[in-house]
């Protein structure tokens, strides 16, 4: 936002609208997020489709802004503002008016705090006029596209609608939504959830993590497959809910969904889960008595199974969250990539699992000659049951994964009332487990990916959960120990594939940072870099020997709270710190009105604002946009547990930031100003020379960097005026 390149893809989407027929208008407006406690001038992208009817309208949202300092933005989210563009020609090309108004908004400032969609929501007339909003993101540069529901109801209507408009190779499931929720990683949809109650639907795509916010987020890299995902989602939406009265998507109650890969979503309501859980649980109480009195379940036995599958569950979770750590260990280098998920990450996510596949096998091969085939499949049910009643009492949403439970209760059926156990038995076993199989696998295989490495235990565990319902399906294999085997070389290969791709090329990129940062106050400077350890870009800073830790107790963290690892005091060179002018402080009654301004003295494009001090805000306003008034009683925020007041980005010439707020009289403000330029590599009072990256290398995303930082403390002491 604010760059020259900015401006000129905010000229390309407008011409691209106009040429198409549709008048365009640019919003500028001061936005302020009080969750990340963001400000900027955002300028949104906004054409309008008029329909024939007057019902409430759908908006189609993207944004066009890529993440500070080195993202090129192609996926995120570039992908989505091609999309849209892509899908309003083709349905304009159909020549059919729509029943309702289609609203097109390309947001600016997302990464900066949602600002844009901030700007829209709350002062825009056309907020008010959103009955359904469907948001294309992207956190990663491919894999499928998963759907997700913002509401502050139910999502029962919602799909309902989206089954009925049919939607090509749909990929989500309730269980992603309630994962979605408890994550920092909020998009655009969100602030039309929780600042103007509007129901929506979003559609990003998260595999290939290691590009996103980065250098490598471009269209080379982008899968083509995903971005014709995203397609196949907008354009029957579209057209269904261009001519759907939108007025009747809100709901009070929930349902279970999920997709069977290449099908429409499965879905039911919540209120099923519980019953569900209970049928499961009599038909296996049911079988387990019968099987003990046709003598084809002993206590012993029964037993057996269930410590031995607990046991094989503990070793290869354990396996794999103590074997992740060995492999930072071993590769500190992976410390650096602090998406969590290396480029290497799918082979070692194959390790694992395939680790833990084998752990199962050969807990199974000890066993299956001791107990009877019923005595080894009760244990892994129990367990699964007990999952489930988990799953009724805190996670509905991931009610359907007692769909496998049902797949193993008949298989348990079957060997209960059988006389003896048939090989052609296996194929019946085998096609029951089949759609257990289909909608777990990539579940397994997602944990990894969506949340990290680190989730890879998840994942393992997950893995010998469904080989332990599975387990009737090898009882006729001679070879058990030749699966435990395959399953135990095939994790070696993924590992050794891993250890040969752990260096950095030019297609596997070495994320590195580096800032320049002045105290103003003390008057030290330094070079101060997030790395483990130097490299042959950051030591014409560092120097082979930099101090380790961090000589800053009030850096600006980031998304993820990482903080310095390496500095090295440097030359002073007396850059001027911003200009501090304290308008107002004055004590009325028990509250406590400032207001200061802040004005640079060099070109800058970032300020941040902490405080060392826990500060309660009663009203806090930038440039004259406040946060709204939660009364006279309580706090729009505080800083008790986040010392950050606010990060304010320039991206026009405005150079002054105007604070006013109200706290209790008795806090006295203690504000540290940080002032960020990225002209590090041609600030013309950093004279030193600076050899750029090599081209296996780039910016570190989620942190500032490239960066010229100059910190000013401004201490208001007590008021007594």
């Amino acid at each position: 936002s604010g760059t020259e390149y900015h401006k000129k893809v905010r000229k390309y989407i407008i011409s691209e609208l106009e040429k198409m027929g549709l008048e365009v208008s640019v919003q500028t407006q001061t936005a302020l997020n009080k969750k990340w406690r963001g400000a900027v001038k955002a300028k949104n992208i906004l054409a309008r489709i008029k329909g024939s009817e007057n019902g409430k309208a759908l908006l189609l949202l993207s944004h066009y802004d890529s993440s500070p300092h080195s993202s090129l933005g192609a996926s995120d989210a570039g992908s989505g503002v091609v999309t849209i563009l892509e899908a309003v020609r083709a349905f304009l090309a159909e020549g059919k008016k729509p029943k309702n108004d289609i609203i097109i908004l390309i947001t600016d400032a997302e990464e900066l705090g949602l600002l844009g969609a901030n700007a829209f929501v709350n002062f825009h007339p056309w907020a008010k006029d959103a009955g359904l909003v469907l948001n294309f993101e992207a956190r990663g540069s491919g894999g499928p596209s998963y759907m997700l529901i913002e509401t502050n109801g139910g999502n029962k209507n919602l799909i309902k609608a989206f089954k009925k408009a049919n939607p090509g190779h749909p990929v989500g499931n309730s269980l992603l939504y309630s994962i979605y929720k408890t994550l920092p990683n909020d998009t655009d949809l969100t602030v039309f959830r929780e600042e103007g109650n509007i129901n929506g639907f979003n559609f990003a795509f998260i595999d290939d993590f290691y590009d996103y916010h980065t250098a490598l987020d471009t269209y080379e890299r982008l899968d083509r497959n995903t971005l014709l995902q995203q397609g196949e989602y907008l354009l029957p939406l579209m057209r269904y809910f261009a001519n759907t009265n939108l007025d009747t998507l809100s709901s009070s109650t929930d349902d279970v969904f999920f997709n069977f890969p290449g099908t429409v979503l499965v879905s039911y309501p919540f209120s099923w889960v519980f019953p569900m859980w209970i049928i499961a649980l009599v038909w296996f109480l049911i079988l387990f008595f019968i099987g003990i009195k046709k003598s084809k379940i002993g206590l012993k036995g029964f037993f057996t199974s269930l410590g031995v599958f607990l046991l094989a569950i503990t070793v290869s979770g354990l396996a794999a969250f103590y074997g992740w750590k060995l492999v930072l260990k071993i590769y500190p280098q992976y410390n650096d990539i602090l998406h969590g998920f290396t480029y290497n990450g799918h082979f070692y996510s194959a390790a694992f699992i395939t680790l833990s596949v084998a752990i199962g096998f050969w807990f199974y091969s000890k066993l299956r000659k001791k107990i009877t085939a019923e005595e080894l499949l009760s244990g892994p049910v129990l367990i699964w049951l007990i999952v489930n009643f988990l799953i009724v009492r805190y996670l509905p949403g991931a009610g359907f994964l007692i769909l496998p439970v049902f797949a193993a209760l008949f298989i348990f059926s079957v060997l209960i009332f059988s006389k003896e156990y048939r090989k052609k038995q296996v194929i019946w076993f085998t096609l029951l487990s089949l759609p257990a199989l289909i909608v777990l696998v990539p579940m397994i295989m997602m944990f990894p990916v969506g949340l990290g490495l680190k989730m890879t235990a998840v994942s393992a565990v997950f893995s010998v959960m469904l080989l332990g319902l599975m387990f009737p399906v090898f009882n006729y294999y001679s070879n058990v120990k030749g699966l435990t085997r395959l399953f135990f070389l095939l994790a070696v290969l993924a590992f050794v594939s891993g250890a040969f791709t752990a260096g950095f090329n030019e297609v596997r990129k070495k994320p590195n940072s580096i800032v320049y940062f002045y105290n103003a106050d003390s008057n030290n400077a330094y070079w101060a870099s997030y790395n483990i350890q130097p490299d042959t870009f950051t030591r014409q800073f560092l120097g082979e020997n930099p101090e380790k830790g961090n000589f800053l107790t009030n850096e600006i963290q980031s998304k993820f709270k990482t903080r310095y690892k390496l500095f090295k005091e440097a030359v002073n060179y007396n850059l001027k710190p911003p200009k501090i002018e304290i308008l107002q402080d004055t004590l009325l009654n028990a509250d406590r009105f400032i207001s200061v301004d802040i004005i640079p003295q060099r070109k800058v494009n970032r300020i941040d604002i902490t405080t060392k001090d826990s500060l309660h805000f009663r009203s806090f306003s930038v440039n004259g946009i406040a946060l709204k008034d939660v009364g006279e009683n309580n706090f729009v925020f505080d800083t008790a547990k986040r010392k950050q007041l606010l990060t304010y980005y320039f991206t026009e010439n405005d150079s002054i930031i105007r604070l006013k707020f109200k706290i209790p009289g008795d806090e006295n403000p203690d504000l540290y100003i940080l002032e960020s330029s990225w002209d590090l590599f041609n600030n013309p009072k950093i004279t030193k020379t600076i050899r750029p990256r090599d081209s296996t290398m780039i910016p570190m995303p989620f942190v500032l960097n490239d960066a010229v930082i100059v910190m000013k403390e401004v201490n208001f002491g007590s008021s007594s005026k």
